[in-house]
């Protein structure tokens, strides 16, 4: 079998596309943080085999620091209280976040900092363990666990200062809101992904309640899927406020090719739960969404 020719950068293919343009004019300096493991970024694939930026690359590399400005900051508060922050992320994948926050915070602190990466894919988990390992990052873990698992299990702290999830699909991202409610997290950070199950809800339902003019926001299936999606996002905010925590929600810059670019932050402040438990319940019964009412639960209710 013959090889297949590798296109020098910036030269077409034979399929006339372009291969990445390597950063060589710029210095690697100016891109990546001072202290950053070059090493971590290679095995991320954010730096190229020979230590250099590719252009989508570079854009990964924003991608990354553009999540880590928001998340930082709530690191740096939790560290004003006590040294040994605690951090899981759930759906971590290959833990591609949880090893840049570690290079990025956790390495340079004392005390024992953790992460917790859980993960369904034993593999994956395996992976995660030996690059820590060859990394000398001590304050890892890695727990085959599913997110709805991991609220119960003794593998994991009774308390926990960070919760992340990002594009955890379905209701993954509500059992890690489930646990970082259990774990009386400070913070949570969740980028959601493809709701499913408020849509379907809403399609079945669709027709006990069409004399509702309401149920024409949802009519065509296409609308249902957006709007389920939208509508789970709103629940899962009033749920949070319900806790009594603070909720901000924004976009993520330079994620615009996705549509699972929603960034929730939850800050814990022990609000008044009063106002958004009864929006929330308002909003369960004029969609005709109640029987959703343990998923999307309230102290109240719980």
């Amino acid at each position: 079998m013959s090889k297949q020719a590798i296109p020098e950068p910036g030269r077409s293919n034979a399929k006339g596309k372009r291969a990445p343009q390597v950063a060589d004019a710029a210095p690697l300096a100016n891109d990546i943080r001072p202290g950053q493991s070059i090493e971590l970024l290679k095995e991320l694939h954010i730096l190229t085999r020979d230590g250099k930026l590719n252009q989508d690359s570079r854009r990964k590399l924003k991608q990354v620091y553009h999540l880590y400005q928001f998340i930082e900051p709530l690191l740096a508060e939790v560290l004003q209280q006590h040294p040994d922050v605690t951090l899981v992320d759930h759906g971590a994948g290959k833990s591609y976040l949880g090893f840049i926050l570690y290079d990025l915070f956790f390495k340079a602190l004392q005390g024992a900092p953790h992460i917790y990466g859980i993960e369904t894919r034993e593999e994956l988990v395996k992976k995660s363990e030996e690059l820590a390992a060859r990394l000398g990052f001590g304050g890892m873990s890695f727990v085959n666990l599913s997110v709805a698992d991991s609220i119960t299990s003794d593998r994991l702290p009774s308390q926990i200062d960070v919760v992340t999830a990002l594009h955890a699909c379905d209701t993954a991202t509500d059992d890690a809101i489930h646990f970082a409610l259990a774990k009386q997290a400070r913070f949570i950070v969740l980028v959601p992904c493809c709701q499913a199950e408020v849509a379907s809800v809403l399609n079945r339902n669709k027709g006990k309640s069409l004399g509702n003019s309401l149920t024409e926001i949802w009519r065509h299936p296409l609308h249902t899927r957006e709007f389920g999606s939208q509508v789970t996002n709103v629940l899962r905010c009033l749920q949070l406020e319900a806790h009594g925590y603070k909720v901000s929600v924004t976009e993520l810059v330079g994620w615009e090719h996705s549509m699972k670019n929603e960034l929730i932050i939850a800050q814990y402040r022990d609000l008044p739960r009063r106002r958004p438990t009864e929006r929330l319940q308002e909003v369960l019964r004029t969609l005709g969404l109640e029987e959703m009412g343990q998923r999307f639960f309230t102290q109240q209710a719980a």
